[in-house]
Protein backbone atom coordinates (compact mmCIF):
# COMPACT_ATOMS: atom_id res chain seq x y z
CA UNK A 1 0.00 0.00 0.00
CA UNK A 2 1.52 3.40 -0.92
CA UNK A 3 2.59 5.47 1.94
CA UNK A 4 1.70 8.77 0.30
CA UNK A 5 -1.00 9.97 -1.98
CA UNK A 6 -0.39 12.81 -4.35
CA UNK A 7 -3.10 15.43 -4.76
CA UNK A 8 -1.81 18.07 -7.09
CA UNK A 9 1.34 19.43 -5.61
CA UNK A 10 0.63 18.23 -2.07
CA UNK A 11 1.65 14.72 -0.95
CA UNK A 12 -0.52 13.37 2.03
CA UNK A 13 0.29 10.33 4.19
CA UNK A 14 -1.83 7.20 3.74
CA UNK A 15 -3.15 7.30 7.34
CA UNK A 16 -4.71 10.66 6.53
CA UNK A 17 -6.57 9.57 3.44
CA UNK A 18 -7.46 6.00 4.68
CA UNK A 19 -10.95 5.43 6.12
CA UNK A 20 -11.04 5.58 9.92
CA UNK A 21 -12.46 2.06 10.49
CA UNK A 22 -9.91 0.47 8.18
CA UNK A 23 -7.12 2.40 9.84
CA UNK A 24 -8.14 1.27 13.35
CA UNK A 25 -8.43 -2.39 12.31
CA UNK A 26 -5.13 -2.41 10.47
CA UNK A 27 -3.22 -0.73 13.27
CA UNK A 28 -4.65 -3.12 15.86
CA UNK A 29 -3.68 -6.18 13.85
CA UNK A 30 -0.26 -4.77 13.10
CA UNK A 31 0.39 -4.15 16.78
CA UNK A 32 -0.65 -7.73 17.68
CA UNK A 33 1.58 -9.21 15.00
CA UNK A 34 4.42 -6.98 16.17
CA UNK A 35 3.99 -8.09 19.75
CA UNK A 36 4.01 -11.78 18.85
CA UNK A 37 7.04 -11.36 16.63
CA UNK A 38 8.98 -9.55 19.36
CA UNK A 39 8.23 -12.39 21.88
CA UNK A 40 9.39 -15.05 19.41
CA UNK A 41 12.53 -13.09 18.62
CA UNK A 42 13.33 -12.79 22.31
CA UNK A 43 12.89 -16.61 22.81
CA UNK A 44 10.19 -16.30 25.53
CA UNK A 45 8.76 -19.68 26.58
CA UNK A 46 5.17 -20.54 25.71
CA UNK A 47 2.68 -20.42 28.57
CA UNK A 48 2.21 -23.74 30.34
CA UNK A 49 -0.99 -25.67 29.72
CA UNK A 50 -0.77 -27.76 32.96
CA UNK A 51 -2.24 -25.05 35.11
CA UNK A 52 -5.47 -24.77 33.10
CA UNK A 53 -5.84 -28.56 33.36
CA UNK A 54 -5.42 -28.44 37.10
CA UNK A 55 -7.93 -25.61 37.40
CA UNK A 56 -10.41 -27.59 35.29
CA UNK A 57 -9.96 -30.61 37.54
CA UNK A 58 -10.54 -28.49 40.64
CA UNK A 59 -13.67 -26.97 39.09
CA UNK A 60 -14.96 -30.41 38.13
CA UNK A 61 -14.27 -31.70 41.66
CA UNK A 62 -16.04 -28.77 43.28
CA UNK A 63 -18.96 -29.19 40.89
CA UNK A 64 -19.14 -32.90 41.76
CA UNK A 65 -19.18 -32.09 45.47
CA UNK A 66 -21.96 -29.59 44.91
CA UNK A 67 -23.94 -32.10 42.84
CA UNK A 68 -23.47 -34.80 45.51
CA UNK A 69 -24.50 -32.44 48.31
CA UNK A 70 -27.53 -31.35 46.35
CA UNK A 71 -28.48 -35.00 45.71
CA UNK A 72 -28.14 -35.91 49.39
CA UNK A 73 -30.15 -32.87 50.45
CA UNK A 74 -32.77 -33.61 47.83
CA UNK A 75 -33.02 -37.20 49.09
CA UNK A 76 -33.48 -36.01 52.67
CA UNK A 77 -36.04 -33.40 51.62
CA UNK A 78 -37.87 -36.07 49.61
CA UNK A 79 -38.19 -38.20 52.75
CA UNK A 80 -39.52 -35.25 54.74
CA UNK A 81 -41.84 -34.31 51.89
CA UNK A 82 -43.16 -37.85 51.65
CA UNK A 83 -43.77 -37.96 55.42
CA UNK A 84 -45.51 -34.58 55.34
CA UNK A 85 -47.62 -35.68 52.38
CA UNK A 86 -48.65 -38.87 54.15
CA UNK A 87 -49.59 -36.87 57.26
CA UNK A 88 -51.66 -34.45 55.20
CA UNK A 89 -53.42 -37.31 53.41
CA UNK A 90 -54.17 -38.93 56.78
CA UNK A 91 -55.55 -35.65 58.13
CA UNK A 92 -57.65 -35.17 54.98
CA UNK A 93 -59.07 -38.68 55.30
CA UNK A 94 -59.85 -38.09 58.97
CA UNK A 95 -61.54 -34.76 58.27
CA UNK A 96 -63.46 -36.29 55.36
CA UNK A 97 -64.73 -39.07 57.64
CA UNK A 98 -65.72 -36.47 60.23
CA UNK A 99 -67.56 -34.44 57.59
CA UNK A 100 -69.37 -37.57 56.36
CA UNK A 101 -70.41 -38.38 59.93
CA UNK A 102 -71.64 -34.83 60.53
CA UNK A 103 -73.56 -34.86 57.26
CA UNK A 104 -75.22 -38.13 58.26
CA UNK A 105 -76.11 -36.65 61.65
CA UNK A 106 -77.48 -33.59 59.89
CA UNK A 107 -79.69 -35.78 57.68
CA UNK A 108 -80.91 -37.66 60.75
CA UNK A 109 -81.62 -34.44 62.64
CA UNK A 110 -83.41 -33.00 59.62
CA UNK A 111 -85.64 -36.07 59.41
CA UNK A 112 -86.25 -35.85 63.15
CA UNK A 113 -87.07 -32.17 62.79
CA UNK A 114 -89.56 -32.95 60.02
CA UNK A 115 -91.18 -35.51 62.29
CA UNK A 116 -91.36 -33.01 65.14
CA UNK A 117 -92.86 -30.39 62.84
CA UNK A 118 -95.51 -32.90 61.78
CA UNK A 119 -96.23 -33.71 65.43
CA UNK A 120 -96.37 -30.01 66.24
CA UNK A 121 -98.85 -29.47 63.43
CA UNK A 122 -101.00 -32.31 64.75
CA UNK A 123 -100.79 -31.02 68.31
CA UNK A 124 -101.60 -27.48 67.16
CA UNK A 125 -104.63 -28.72 65.22
CA UNK A 126 -105.75 -30.74 68.22
CA UNK A 127 -105.24 -27.73 70.50
CA UNK A 128 -107.27 -25.49 68.21
CA UNK A 129 -110.04 -28.08 68.01
CA UNK A 130 -109.99 -28.46 71.79
CA UNK A 131 -110.10 -24.68 72.26
CA UNK A 132 -113.09 -24.49 69.92
CA UNK A 133 -114.86 -27.26 71.85
CA UNK A 134 -114.08 -25.48 75.13
CA UNK A 135 -115.53 -22.21 73.81
CA UNK A 136 -118.62 -24.01 72.57
CA UNK A 137 -119.01 -25.79 75.90
CA UNK A 138 -118.52 -22.53 77.79
CA UNK A 139 -121.22 -20.93 75.67
CA UNK A 140 -123.56 -23.89 76.08
CA UNK A 141 -122.98 -24.45 79.78
CA UNK A 142 -122.78 -20.75 80.65
CA UNK A 143 -119.32 -20.77 82.22
CA UNK A 144 -117.77 -18.44 79.64
CA UNK A 145 -118.61 -14.84 78.68
CA UNK A 146 -120.29 -14.39 75.30
CA UNK A 147 -121.16 -11.46 73.05
CA UNK A 148 -123.53 -11.34 70.11
CA UNK A 149 -126.82 -10.15 68.74
CA UNK A 150 -130.07 -11.17 70.36
CA UNK A 151 -133.23 -10.09 72.14
CA UNK A 152 -133.81 -8.25 75.42
CA UNK A 153 -137.10 -8.80 77.26
CA UNK A 154 -138.03 -6.76 80.34
CA UNK A 155 -140.83 -8.10 82.60
CA UNK A 156 -142.23 -6.53 85.75
CA UNK A 157 -145.13 -7.04 88.15
CA UNK A 158 -148.55 -5.59 87.37
CA UNK A 159 -148.73 -2.03 88.62
CA UNK A 160 -150.96 -1.66 91.69
CA UNK A 161 -151.58 -5.39 91.62
CA UNK A 162 -151.84 -7.83 94.48
CA UNK A 163 -149.61 -10.83 95.22
CA UNK A 164 -151.33 -12.92 92.57
CA UNK A 165 -150.28 -10.43 89.89
CA UNK A 166 -146.56 -10.61 90.72
CA UNK A 167 -144.11 -12.36 88.45
CA UNK A 168 -143.16 -15.71 89.95
CA UNK A 169 -140.36 -18.18 89.36
CA UNK A 170 -142.47 -20.47 87.15
CA UNK A 171 -143.39 -17.50 84.94
CA UNK A 172 -139.72 -16.63 84.30
CA UNK A 173 -138.89 -20.31 83.87
CA UNK A 174 -141.59 -20.60 81.18
CA UNK A 175 -140.17 -17.56 79.36
CA UNK A 176 -136.61 -18.91 79.57
CA UNK A 177 -137.64 -22.37 78.30
CA UNK A 178 -139.48 -20.72 75.43
CA UNK A 179 -136.30 -18.79 74.50
CA UNK A 180 -134.25 -21.99 74.54
CA UNK A 181 -136.78 -23.63 72.22
CA UNK A 182 -136.77 -20.54 69.95
CA UNK A 183 -133.01 -20.89 69.36
CA UNK A 184 -131.32 -18.85 72.08
CA UNK A 185 -127.66 -19.73 72.62
CA UNK A 186 -127.10 -18.00 75.98
CA UNK A 187 -129.47 -16.39 78.51
CA UNK A 188 -129.07 -14.26 81.61
CA UNK A 189 -131.58 -12.74 84.06
CA UNK A 190 -130.53 -9.49 85.69
CA UNK A 191 -126.92 -10.32 84.91
CA UNK A 192 -127.12 -13.86 86.33
CA UNK A 193 -125.97 -16.26 83.62
CA UNK A 194 -128.08 -19.38 83.29
CA UNK A 195 -126.22 -22.70 83.18
CA UNK A 196 -127.22 -26.35 83.11
CA UNK A 197 -127.09 -26.19 86.91
CA UNK A 198 -129.06 -22.96 87.33
CA UNK A 199 -132.36 -22.94 89.20
CA UNK A 200 -135.09 -20.28 89.17
CA UNK A 201 -136.96 -20.47 92.49
CA UNK A 202 -139.15 -18.39 94.69
CA UNK A 203 -137.84 -17.93 98.21
CA UNK A 204 -140.58 -16.15 100.16
CA UNK A 205 -141.56 -13.26 97.89
CA UNK A 206 -138.20 -12.97 96.01
CA UNK A 207 -137.07 -14.89 92.94
CA UNK A 208 -133.64 -16.46 93.26
CA UNK A 209 -131.42 -17.33 90.30
CA UNK A 210 -128.15 -19.16 91.03
CA UNK A 211 -129.03 -18.67 94.71
CA UNK A 212 -129.02 -14.88 94.17
CA UNK A 213 -132.13 -12.85 94.99
CA UNK A 214 -133.49 -10.69 92.17
CA UNK A 215 -135.81 -7.71 92.25
CA UNK A 216 -138.16 -6.52 89.49
CA UNK A 217 -138.02 -5.48 86.77
CA UNK A 218 -136.54 -8.70 85.43
CA UNK A 219 -134.33 -8.22 82.37
CA UNK A 220 -133.99 -11.39 80.33
CA UNK A 221 -131.14 -11.15 77.77
CA UNK A 222 -130.93 -13.89 75.14
CA UNK A 223 -128.21 -14.17 72.48
CA UNK A 224 -129.34 -15.62 69.17
CA UNK A 225 -130.39 -14.70 65.65
CA UNK A 226 -132.42 -11.54 66.21
CA UNK A 227 -134.09 -11.94 62.82
CA UNK A 228 -135.95 -15.05 63.94
CA UNK A 229 -135.69 -15.25 67.74
CA UNK A 230 -138.77 -13.12 68.54
CA UNK A 231 -140.92 -14.79 65.93
CA UNK A 232 -139.89 -18.27 67.04
CA UNK A 233 -140.61 -17.37 70.67
CA UNK A 234 -144.10 -16.05 69.89
CA UNK A 235 -144.91 -19.10 67.77
CA UNK A 236 -143.69 -21.60 70.37
CA UNK A 237 -146.05 -23.20 72.88
CA UNK A 238 -144.15 -21.96 75.93
CA UNK A 239 -143.83 -18.45 74.51
CA UNK A 240 -147.50 -18.27 73.69
CA UNK A 241 -148.39 -19.43 77.22
CA UNK A 242 -146.10 -16.83 78.82
CA UNK A 243 -147.42 -13.85 76.85
CA UNK A 244 -151.02 -15.00 77.32
CA UNK A 245 -150.41 -15.22 81.09
CA UNK A 246 -148.70 -11.81 81.11
CA UNK A 247 -151.74 -10.21 79.48
CA UNK A 248 -154.15 -11.91 81.88
CA UNK A 249 -152.20 -10.91 85.01
CA UNK A 250 -151.30 -7.46 83.77
CA UNK A 251 -147.53 -7.90 83.64
CA UNK A 252 -145.62 -5.02 82.17
CA UNK A 253 -143.23 -6.30 79.51
CA UNK A 254 -141.29 -5.11 76.48
CA UNK A 255 -139.24 -6.96 73.88
CA UNK A 256 -136.73 -5.57 71.44
CA UNK A 257 -133.89 -6.75 69.21
CA UNK A 258 -130.30 -5.89 70.10
CA UNK A 259 -127.34 -5.80 67.73
CA UNK A 260 -124.88 -6.54 70.54
CA UNK A 261 -125.39 -8.16 73.91
CA UNK A 262 -122.68 -9.21 76.36
CA UNK A 263 -123.48 -11.89 78.90
CA UNK A 264 -121.09 -12.59 81.79
CA UNK A 265 -119.78 -16.02 82.69
CA UNK A 266 -121.44 -17.91 85.50
CA UNK A 267 -119.47 -18.78 88.59
CA UNK A 268 -118.26 -22.33 88.91
CA UNK A 269 -120.21 -24.12 91.63
CA UNK A 270 -118.36 -25.23 94.72
CA UNK A 271 -117.92 -28.99 94.86
CA UNK A 272 -119.32 -30.54 98.01
CA UNK A 273 -118.54 -34.18 97.30
CA UNK A 274 -115.99 -35.58 94.89
CA UNK A 275 -114.35 -38.91 94.22
CA UNK A 276 -111.12 -39.59 92.40
CA UNK A 277 -111.08 -41.80 89.34
CA UNK A 278 -113.03 -41.98 86.11
CA UNK A 279 -116.53 -43.01 85.17
CA UNK A 280 -115.18 -46.24 83.70
CA UNK A 281 -113.54 -47.11 87.01
CA UNK A 282 -116.75 -46.34 88.89
CA UNK A 283 -118.70 -48.61 86.56
CA UNK A 284 -116.10 -51.34 87.01
CA UNK A 285 -116.22 -51.06 90.84
CA UNK A 286 -119.73 -49.77 91.61
CA UNK A 287 -119.73 -50.82 95.24
CA UNK A 288 -116.21 -49.71 96.08
CA UNK A 289 -116.09 -46.83 98.54
CA UNK A 290 -113.57 -44.10 97.95
CA UNK A 291 -111.45 -42.51 100.63
CA UNK A 292 -111.94 -38.76 101.20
Amino acid sequence: MPEHVSRGDVHLPARVTMPLLTLITQQSLDEDYLHVAERRAAGAPRPSRARPHRMAAVVVAVFGILVTTAAVQTSRNAGVTDAGRATLISQIDTRRATVDKLQQEMVTLREHNVGLESQLSDVTSAEEAAATRVRNLETTTGFGPVTGEGVRIVVSDAPNGDATQAVRDEDLAKLVDGLWVAGAEAISINGQRLTVLSAIRNVNVAIHVNSRPLTPPYTVSAIGDNRTLQANLLSSTLGSEFFSLAQQLGFVYSMQNEDSLTLPAARFPRLREAQTGTAAEQQHHPNEESNP
